[in-house]
């Protein structure tokens, strides 16, 4: 995506929504210091060009019975395009991943995976991620506690984008 020239306004909406994404026009509007109408416009330009990927609820995993998280280096036997491409996909289709990224270096993919318990997870690795088509190897780190979360990107007001 190329990236897009926003000025402080645009970039006070976005820090706004990005903490509390219920926020509504009229609050958005006076935080940024404009009027609802062209607060709303400029939302929806956020959200056409992408910028906004969408709205999403914080769910407490434990909460939900998902007391364990795990981050799984996946190394491939080949990196070709259409290896990686397919990998992704099978990925894509497993609930249990919630996080898959690319990686440059000796990792392929990490993957962030949630499970109700440790068992569970041992059976989504043994039946599911290691038989997968060309996956070489898969080193499991489980996650103990997390002591920072912070979602999106941090938004400096004081810089316009270029």
């Amino acid at each position: 995506m190329a990236r897009l020239k926003l000025d402080k306004i645009d970039l006070k909406i976005l820090r706004n929504l990005q903490d509390n994404g219920r926020m509504t026009n009229v609050d958005l509007a006076k935080n940024a210091g404009i009027s609802p109408p062209p607060c709303l416009r400029r939302v929806r330009m956020l959200e056409d060009t992408g910028c906004i990927r969408g709205y999403h609820a914080d769910i407490d995993t434990e909460a939900l019975g998902f007391g364990v998280t795990v981050f799984a280096n996946v190394g491939l036997h080949s990196q070709a395009e259409a290896d990686l491409v397919a990998f992704e996909e099978r990925v894509s289709q497993w609930p249990e991943v919630r996080e898959c990224h690319m990686l440059a270096g000796e990792t392929d993919f990490l993957l962030k995976i949630v499970a109700s318990d440790w068992d569970a997870y041992q059976k989504f690795l043994t039946t599911n991620l290691t038989p997968a088509p060309n996956v070489s190897v898969v080193k499991s780190a489980l996650g103990i506690r997390t002591s920072k979360r912070a979602f999106g990107v941090p938004i400096d007001l004081d810089a316009e984008s270029d």
